[in-house]
């Protein structure tokens, strides 16, 4: 017969070893959590939007055509064409037909998307330094600066964007991609100024911005650590879906023969060449307005899916 003693012994070991194993198992998943954010949110609802890849995945593709065009086409854009082909319809030779200089249209569709997502990308970038900076500063000294930052970006904010684009370039006679994008950027900063400006006001006066201080962090660091991360989310909002607005206003612009102009190549400009002649041959206008109808709505739903991602009211 076994001592009493030795089976408690062994039973109080079981009982340990049961009970370390218990708290292995319940601190591994532990481990396994994540901290919940807004960021790390908005990624993992990205990934399972399906309307983000799909616009994800045309972007990406529209920028491969922007920047390696000789990829999708043999056919130099940008090399003397040949009258006899004038305005042929779409053919095994030539897939988009040619336009009135004989030009293959395909090819200058492919090349045309780089003017466009040039002016898209640059007009974005533009506007979201020039809105961020100033609408940071404005919204967290408040006061004179507010007051003088406010005043100043109201006077681009009240030049209608086309019109204003117009004006502009009709004065600068020839334009190119950069010039638009200057121009557009121009006019287009006062809108990521005051959702910049308002996010700030908003948050600089959160328990976390008053802890920091309160911890003797500088201005700098708080402003650039604690207030922009958590005010950027819908400048970025807005920043994406106005992308596809500035590839739009520049097509606008070089239909109306104040943008991007000849030798130069873009999809406005082939509308407007091919508008006279819609009903002889129709393949000149559609398959340029198609081009860039897609690039557009790719933007569009990309910025679409990335505000239901950072606004946790969409959620």
């Amino acid at each position: 017969m076994r001592d009493t003693t030795t089976v408690g012994d062994e039973l109080t070991e079981v009982q340990t070893a049961g009970t370390s194993s218990a708290g292995a198992a319940a601190e591994q998943p532990a481990k396994k959590e994540r901290a919940a954010s807004l960021w790390s949110d908005a990624i993992r609802d990205l990934r399972r939007n399906p309307i983000f890849l799909i616009g994800g995945a045309l972007v990406l593709f529209m920028a491969l055509v922007s920047v390696w065009p000789s990829l999708f086409t043999a056919v130099d854009a940008y090399a003397p064409c040949d009258l006899k082909n004038s305005m042929l319809k779409p053919s095994g030779d030539h897939v988009f037909g040619t336009d009135v200089q004989g030009c293959d249209v395909y090819a200058r569709s492919v090349y045309a998307a780089s003017n466009s997502i040039i002016v898209g990308i640059a007009t974005t970038t533009m506007v979201l330094l020039l809105g961020v900076t100033t609408g940071l500063l404005a919204g967290w000294f408040g006061g004179f600066v507010d007051t003088a930052l406010s005043r100043f970006a109201e006077i681009f904010f009240a030049i209608p964007l086309m019109l204003g684009g117009m004006l502009i370039m009709s004065g600068l006679g020839k334009g190119n991609a950069w010039t638009v994008s200057l121009v557009l950027a121009t006019l287009g900063w006062p809108q990521i100024f005051r959702i910049m400006r308002s996010s700030v006001l908003a948050n600089k006066h959160n328990d976390y911005v008053m802890a920091a201080r309160a911890l003797g962090a500088g201005t700098w660091r708080i402003t650039l650590r604690h207030i922009m991360p958590n005010a950027i989310a819908p400048v970025i909002v807005v920043g994406a879906i106005s992308l596809g607005v500035y590839i739009s206003a520049e097509a606008a612009l070089s239909y109306l023969g104040v943008g991007v102009q000849a030798p130069e190549i873009s999809w406005g400009l082939m509308v407007s060449d091919a508008q006279a002649r819609f009903l002889q041959a129709p393949h000149m206008l559609l398959f340029p307005a198609a081009a860039l109808s897609v690039t557009v709505l790719a933007f569009i739903m990309v910025g679409d899916a990335v505000r239901d991602a950072l606004d946790p009211k969409l959620r």
